[in-house]
């Protein structure tokens, strides 16, 4: 049998989000590009383990590389780090097309939000991608009434140069953690597992194509 993808090749390996087989070379190459993996696709898990193995590093001139994050910061402020990572996770989990560059790109583009409003700047360029705007919005909101005077405990007074510390610190996390595919979900998958536990998630929706 020819592989379905590029016509040459022997069609040896399963595809559970194509519902057919394809040969070993399209599914590394167009794993998480052109296919759509479902989480638990054993060839996914496979390469993400070897991706564990083999981190790749940042380039010189990566977004927000040049910022400083106060550690004391981190600490102080780590409830809110945790919950900014939870609502993404919560949003991916109730839209199941979210991959990382969607969250990263949200990522960047409010700690540049924050990053103005530090230097007492109002600016906003919100994405233009639905998705995107709309998890921009979810965390735009969160971190306003986190930053409200009247937000309750367990969050400690923030200030707004604290936020952009946090938000890149989650960005850099983001890049650490995915594979720079345009449909990965590693870096999601990675916060997922930190809330494991948290019943409130309710597993993610398949994206298996059943025959």
């Amino acid at each position: 049998m020819t592989c379905p993808i590029c016509q040459k090749r022997n069609a040896a390996r399963f595809c559970p989000a194509r519902a057919e087989k394809i040969c070993s070379v399209c599914c590394g190459t167009e794993r998480e590009v052109t296919i759509d993996c479902p989480s638990d696709c054993a060839y996914l898990l496979s390469a993400h383990r070897y991706e564990n193995d083999h981190p790749r590093a940042l380039p010189a001139d990566t977004a927000l590389l040049d910022v400083r994050i106060e550690q004391d910061t981190i600490e102080r402020h780590g409830p809110l780090l945790s919950a900014l990572a939870f609502a993404v996770v919560k949003f991916s989990t109730a839209h199941s097309l979210t991959a990382d560059p969607d969250v990263l790109a949200v990522l960047r583009t409010l700690a540049e939000s924050y990053k103005t409003l530090a230097s007492g700047i109002i600016y906003e360029q919100p994405p233009t991608a639905l998705l995107e705007r709309e998890l921009y919005d979810a965390l735009s909101a969160f971190l306003a009434e986190a930053r409200a005077a009247s937000a309750p405990a367990p969050f400690a007074p923030v200030k707004d140069s604290e936020i952009f510390q946090l938000l890149v610190f989650l960005f850099r996390m983001g890049l650490l953690h995915t594979n720079g595919r345009p449909r990965s979900r590693r870096f999601l998958a990675f916060l997922r597992r930190q809330f494991r536990a948290t019943p409130e998630l309710q597993r993610e929706p398949s994206r298996i194509i059943v025959p």
